[in-house]
């Protein structure tokens, strides 16, 4: 019997092949913050499909559980989305005004996948908050919040210093400090309703 020949033009084949090429690449990027080093890859490969992916989890994991989610004084899917993309093209415009020579497009896919931390951390505390609410179960949502945000801190530097003029990496860094606190902020306030 002879065996299928697969055509260069079927359609199965050439839709599945440049979706598993990105999705390679999209976790190559991950690997590459989970063991941050200084590296181009990030740099030199970017994409946005990675931090559109990170986004839309956090968003959905920092959403509450009412239906009347109007009333419950948590973030909404859109506000933790506009927190995140409005906060990552302002480091982004900050960092082009200092003198950075870094692209617009290469910024955000580094400060969107260094995000990757502190969705694990939102994941950990959503988990943590199964138990029994008490001081322990605080300490340790607190514990992993801190060790992740240090973790995203640590990444993003280790890619984004090195586009910034020497006598400006301070004031590059501080506003990247200031946007993954305010997203650790938000996971570490989050309860469940």
């Amino acid at each position: 019997m002879a065996e299928a020949v697969e055509s260069p033009g079927d359609p199965e084949t050439t839709t599945s092949r440049p979706l598993m090429r990105d999705l390679k690449a999209v976790g190559k990027k991950f690997m590459h913050v989970l063991y941050p080093r200084k590296s181009n890859t990030l740099l030199r490969d970017w994409d946005l499909w990675g931090p559109l992916i990170l986004c839309v989890t956090l968003a959905l994991m920092l959403q509450r559980g009412s239906v009347d989610s109007e009333k419950d004084g948590g973030p909404q899917f859109a506000e933790v989305f506009v927190i995140v993309w409005f906060g990552a093209v302002t480091i982004t415009l900050n960092s082009k005004l200092l003198g950075g020579n870094i692209s617009f497009f290469q910024s955000l896919c580094v400060l969107g996948y260094c995000i990757l931390p502190l969705t694990m951390a939102m994941l950990v505390c959503r988990l943590v908050l199964l138990a029994e609410p008490g001081p322990i179960n605080f300490m340790v949502r607190l514990f992993v919040v801190i060790i992740m945000f240090a973790w995203s801190i640590v990444a993003s530097t280790a890619f984004l210093a090195d586009s910034q003029p020497p006598n400006r990496k301070a004031l590059a860094v501080y506003p990247v400090f200031l946007f993954y606190f305010v997203i650790s902020w938000m996971i570490l306030t989050f309860t469940p309703q």
